[in-house]
């Protein structure tokens, strides 16, 4: 499928008004919507705008990223088509030169991980939060993509909705060879943001931003 067989992108924003302002895009999780993460933004930091954008693939009910080979196994040919999609909406709101910060959960940290692999020198920094990279999927891996790249990664250990293979994967990969700026969090719970992992998302955020928590 191709970018434009997509609808136009579907966005709640949350914020600050101001065009030139830091943008943070949240990516939400497989079967959900942009509505259920913007909630999130009430507990970040003021100063920037938050963007939810639905995924552009119905499924179950909500939105998908991506044609799935299997929990965090992305179709190739789908994870192009609708990164393609997504670069399209953000080169119009925000131009380069406006940073640019990615927090995707679940589903969506898969999708924030393969923008910032495929253009890390777009984006500010990513938040992978209860999620894989996507792996064989078409998005560069090897050591030193994220080079000068801040990168924010939670999971909880009695995640049983993500493989236990990939997320030790990305985590391995992120602290010993993507060579980004590196924040771990890494707490006892499931698959779900947890009060010390969204302290950690906020204060990453203020960091990427210059704004106040």
């Amino acid at each position: 499928m191709t970018p434009g067989a997509f609808s136009p992108a579907v966005v709640a924003t949350y914020g600050a008004s101001d065009p030139a302002a830091p943008l943070v895009v949240l990516l939400h999780g497989r079967g959900s919507d942009e509505t259920e993460i913007l909630g999130l933004a009430r507990d970040l930091p003021d100063g920037p705008q938050y963007a939810a954008v639905r995924a552009p693939i119905a499924e179950g009910g909500g939105f998908a990223w991506f044609a799935n080979r299997g929990i965090g196994r992305p179709v190739a040919t789908s994870l192009r088509s609708t990164m393609d999609w997504f670069r399209a909406w953000l080169d119009d709101v925000a131009p380069e030169g406006r940073p640019v910060l990615l927090v995707g959960f679940s589903g969506g940290a898969a999708f924030a991980g393969g923008l910032v692999l495929d253009d890390p020198a777009r984006y500010t920094g990513a938040a992978i939060l209860y999620g894989t990279l996507p792996f064989d999927a078409g998005v560069p891996v090897e050591p030193g993509s994220l080079a000068g790249v801040s990168v924010l990664v939670a999971h909880g250990d009695a995640d049983h909705v993500i493989p236990r293979e990939l997320l030790d994967r990305t985590w391995t990969y992120l602290h010993d060879e993507a060579g980004g700026d590196l924040t771990a969090h890494r707490g006892p719970g499931g698959h779900g943001i947890t009060p010390a992992s969204l302290h950690e998302l906020v204060d990453w955020i203020v960091r990427q931003t210059g704004t106040a928590s």
